[in-house]
C-alpha cells in the first residue's frame, strides 16, 4: 500500500504525463486522490502540472477545506467539483480534470461522445455525456456532473474539458486518455466521411465481454436505465440515459438523430 509521499509523486508523475501530452495548458486542470472519507490529497491551484514536486500537493477534507498546504499553495480552486464525485460515488478513489484538445472540442461543441466507433471505447468508456455549462470554481459545475455520476465515468463538461473518475489514480488517468483518444477518432473519421458505427448486436457482444471481465465503475452494460428497459443502449440515445429523468424512447432517437446530423455537418 502507497504511503502519503509515494501518492504525492505519483500525482506528479501524472502530471507530467498530462502536461507534456498537451492535455492541458499552462496552469490548467486538476486531479485527487482519496486517502480515507475525510482526507484527500489534491493538486494546487495556480501552477503548472507538468512541474511539480511532492511538496506542492495539498491536503483536504471531505468539505474542501484546506487540512495541509505549504507557504505559497493552495487547492484547486475546482475542489468543489472532485468532493461531489467523491460523495456521490464511494468506489471511487482518484479524479481527473483536464482539458485534452480533441475532448474539448466536442465538449464546446456540446455533442457528447456516443458512437461506438470501436470495441475498446465500448467496453472501457461505454459513451460520454456532455454536463450543461457551469462557472468554475462555483457548485455550478458539480451540480452540473451530479446526475451523469450515477452512469458514466467520463463527462464532458460544456464548453470547459473533461472528467474522469475510477478506483485509483492511474485508472482515472487512463480513462483521460482513452475519452481523448475516442475523441480523436470520431473527429478524424469525420472528416473523410464519417464513422462506420458497430451495429446493436456487435455491441450488445462487447458489453457482455465486459460484464465477463469484472471491470469496476459504472458502464451502460450493467447499469443503463434505457438498456434495461429494453429501449436503445446509451450509443444510441444521445447521452441522455443518465438524466435524472430518463427521455421517452422518441424523445431519445431525435435527440440521437440531431447529434448525427451535426456531427455530419462538421465532418463536411
Amino acid at each position: 500500500m502507497q504511503n502519503e509521499y509515494e501518492i504525492k509523486k505519483e500525482m506528479c508523475e501524472i502530471g507530467k504525463r498530462v502536461y507534456n501530452r498537451g492535455m492541458v495548458a499552462a496552469n490548467d486542470g486538476n486531479f485527487s486522490v482519496k486517502l480515507n472519507d475525510h482526507e484527500f490529497l489534491c493538486t494546487p491551484t495556480g501552477v503548472s502540472k507538468g512541474f511539480m514536486t511532492p511538496e506542492y500537493i495539498c491536503k483536504v477534507d471531505e468539505n474542501g477545506n484546506t487540512l495541509q498546504a505549504n507557504k505559497g499553495f493552495r487547492p484547486s480552486s475546482e475542489i468543489k467539483m472532485h468532493m461531489r464525485v467523491y460523495r456521490e460515488r464511494p468506489d471511487v478513489q482518484s479524479v481527473v480534470h483536464a482539458h485534452p484538445l480533441y475532448a474539448t472540442t466536442f465538449a464546446i461543441a456540446g455533442i457528447p461522445l456516443t458512437q461506438p466507433i470501436m470495441p475498446e471505447a465500448v467496453i472501457a468508456l461505454g459513451c460520454v455525456p456532455v454536463a450543461k455549462y457551469g462557472t468554475p470554481s462555483t457548485m455550478e459545475i458539480p451540480d452540473a456532473v451530479e446526475p451523469y455520476l450515477q452512469h458514466f465515468d467520463a463527462v464532458l463538461l460544456e464548453n470547459h474539458g473533461a472528467l474522469t473518475y475510477s478506483d485509483s489514480l492511474l485508472n482515472a488517468y487512463h480513462k483521460m486518455e482513452s475519452v481523448e483518444f475516442y475523441a480523436r477518432l470520431l473527429w478524424q473519421s469525420m472528416q473523410i466521411g464519417g464513422p462506420q458505427e458497430l451495429n446493436k448486436e456487435q455491441v450488445e457482444k462487447l458489453y457482455e465481454i465486459r460484464r465477463q471481465m469484472g471491470l469496476s465503475g459504472k458502464h451502460p452494460a450493467d447499469l443503463c436505465p434505457n438498456a434495461k428497459a429494453g429501449k436503445p443502449s446509451c450509443h444510441s440515445c444521445g447521452g441522455n440515459c443518465g438524466a435524472a429523468t430518463a427521455a421517452p424512447t422518441a424523445d431519445a432517437d431525435l435527440i440521437a438523430s440531431i447529434t448525427k446530423k451535426v456531427m455530419e455537418q462538421l465532418g463536411k
